[in-house]
C-alpha cells in the first residue's frame, strides 16, 4: 500500500443542507448525507469509484429498531457533495496548516467533478457545491452523526 492518504470525505447525516455561493443556492437536499470531500495527490478514478461506494453504502441511517443499519442507497435520501481541500491539510506541527498534502487545484477539480458525475449517474437526488468558490454551507446535523471516510 502507498504511504499517501486516500481521497477523504467528512460525512454528516443531515435533516437538510444547502450550499450558497453569494446570494445563489447552488445545491440543496432534504434528509440525507452531506459529504465534504478532499482530493489528495495520486487520487483518481479508483478512489472516486470507491468513495462513491462508501458514500452510498455506509450504514449510518436508522432501521426500524433505531440501529444504524441502513445506507443512503436504502433510504433514497439526498447526497450533497462539497469540495473542501482543507480536509487534506497537514496540521501535525506549527500553528498554520500546510496544504502540500492536497491535490493541485486542477486535479482536485477534476476528481471532485468526476465523483459528482458518478454520483449523479447512480443516485438521486444529488447536489454539489462549486469547486474553488467561497461557499456558505448550511446544515442541520441529524443525531449528530459525523464520520471520517477514506477511499483507498
Amino acid at each position: 500500500m502507498e504511504d499517501r492518504q486516500p481521497m477523504i470525505a467528512l460525512i454528516q447525516r443531515v435533516a437538510e443542507a444547502r450550499v450558497e455561493v453569494g446570494a445563489e443556492t447552488v445545491g440543496a437536499i432534504g434528509p440525507g448525507l452531506l459529504a465534504f470531500v478532499a482530493v489528495e495527490p495520486g487520487d483518481g478514478e479508483a478512489q472516486a469509484q470507491r468513495m462513491l461506494e462508501r458514500l452510498l453504502g455506509y450504514r449510518i441511517f436508522p432501521d426500524d429498531a433505531g440501529r444504524m443499519n441502513r445506507a443512503l442507497a436504502d433510504t433514497g435520501g439526498g447526497l450533497l457533495l462539497v469540495p473542501q481541500f482543507t480536509l487534506a491539510a497537514d496540521t501535525a506541527k506549527g500553528m498554520r496548516p500546510s496544504f502540500a498534502s492536497a491535490a493541485t487545484p486542477g486535479d482536485g477539480r477534476r476528481w471532485f467533478e468526476r465523483l459528482l458525475e458518478l454520483a449523479r449517474a447512480r443516485h438521486a437526488p444529488v447536489a454539489g457545491g462549486r469547486f474553488g468558490a467561497h461557499m456558505r454551507v448550511h446544515l442541520i446535523n441529524d443525531g449528530p452523526v459525523t464520520f471520517w471516510l477514506q477511499a483507498r
